[in-house]
């Protein structure tokens, strides 16, 4: 498998931007204010591919990248923590022109949102997180709900194991398969559309050192949890966000609970709502692409 499997035709462009020191391929569509949309794991620019299209049909300039290590994208071995990742974020508003973008982020995409606008906030004018507490909820759920988000986090726990990426691209990827099934709703698991959109997700986590990369983003969190970089980085996330931010949550996600989400909101001092969509997984962005667009598009249009 090759890069340019990701290189999927439709109505948007493809181009390579530079920023933050790697080069990051955008997938984009329409004029006007930017949305900057951010997948998770196990996905690429895709996985927004039908919401992105609806957003800038309605008035918008949507660009859906591929995450470090990700797809397209320059695949380092370094530069999966946290600071980085949020970097890279805030790089590519400036290095596609703007001044601000609202960023929507998806899973692991949705955690970045919420460092990026923590540490950014000037470059962050609006956050839609789906399917993503707040790091420090997320952290303090791990320890003081062992049966519930620990016992639900197993899957990513075995990331920490050494050269586990082997694992996971084995018989094309089958493990990708599995999750994917694990982490969305019953129902959308069996459709048509599910099995198209897990197929792209094996494949794509089938690149050369793709699967080595979404490993280490995951793998630092844990080596940086006793270390002086692990500490910095939670004491800078407890200062209360002052960016608007709309948080948006599966109510059959198996992979983030809904209880470890919903109290991400104390972390937030501008705006904030909090929705729970019900029936569906942690996938909520294609379970119910028409009720995230609304949502998304809701949020923009919102007087600040």
């Amino acid at each position: 498998m090759d890069e340019s499997f990701v290189l999927a035709e439709g109505p948007w462009s493809h181009r390579f931007v530079g920023a933050n020191g790697s080069r990051f391929h955008v997938a984009e569509v329409g004029t006007g204010p930017l949305v900057l949309f951010l997948h998770g794991f196990p996905e690429f620019w895709w996985a927004w591919h039908d919401i992105m299209t609806r957003v800038a049909d309605a008035g918008f300039r949507a660009a859906a990248i591929d995450l470090r290590g990700y797809g397209a994208s320059d695949k380092p071995p370094r530069g999966y923590d946290g600071y980085t990742l949020a970097a890279d974020i805030t790089g590519l508003i400036r290095a596609l022109g703007e001044r601000s973008a609202t960023v929507v982020g998806a899973g692991a995409g949705g955690m970045i949102g919420w460092a990026a606008a923590s540490f950014h906030p000037k470059l962050v004018n609006r956050l839609v997180v789906l399917g993503a507490a707040h790091p420090l909820r997320l952290r303090a759920a791990l320890f003081a709900d062992p049966r519930g988000q620990m016992a639900a986090s197993t899957a990513i726990l075995r990331f920490q194991v050494p050269r586990f990426e082997h694992v996971l691209t084995r018989d094309d990827a089958a493990l990708v398969g599995e999750l994917m099934t694990k982490w969305s709703s019953p129902q959308f698991a069996v459709t048509e559309e599910f099995g198209e959109y897990a197929y792209r997700c094996r494949q794509a986590m089938q690149i050369p050192q793709a699967a080595f990369c979404a490993m280490e983003a995951y793998r630092w969190v844990a080596r940086s949890a006793l270390r002086l970089q692990g500490y910095r980085f939670v004491k800078l996330m407890q200062r209360p966000s002052s960016v608007p931010t709309l948080q948006l949550h599966g109510a059959l996600d198996t992979a983030v609970l809904p209880r470890t989400a919903q109290g991400s909101g104390r972390y937030v001092t501008a705006p904030y709502e909090w929705r729970l969509i019900p029936d569906t997984g942690h996938f909520l962005h294609r379970e119910a692409p028409d009720v995230v667009t609304g949502e998304i598009l809701r949020w923009l249009k919102t007087p600040a």
